[in-house]
């Protein structure tokens, strides 16, 4: 099982209700602190999941509200150390 915390205090398990935006396969956790933790079986599903965010992105105006969230769930994604290895 692979989890990544999303470290931004304005994101929370609610912003996928919120704007509609897709869920990560295997849901999400939130932490004590009340971060955000995104939940995935492997690093190919977290970049299956990235894909799916990135394309969603594009269809959104640059100034959404959906857009911060999407930009700090695709950078914590792509920030995580095992996905790096992955992708390399």
């Amino acid at each position: 099982m692979l989890k990544i915390d999303i470290p931004t205090a304005n994101v929370s398990a609610k912003v996928f209700e919120q704007h509609t935006l897709p869920t990560p396969p295997n849901g999400t956790e939130t932490e004590i602190n009340g971060e955000l933790i995104l939940l995935f079986e492997d690093e190919e599903e977290a970049v299956a999941y990235l894909d799916k965010l990135e394309d969603y992105a594009s269809e959104l105006d640059d100034n959404s509200a959906e857009r911060a969230t999407i930009n700090a769930l695709v950078t914590a994604i792509n920030n995580d150390e095992f996905v790096q290895a992955y992708l390399q």
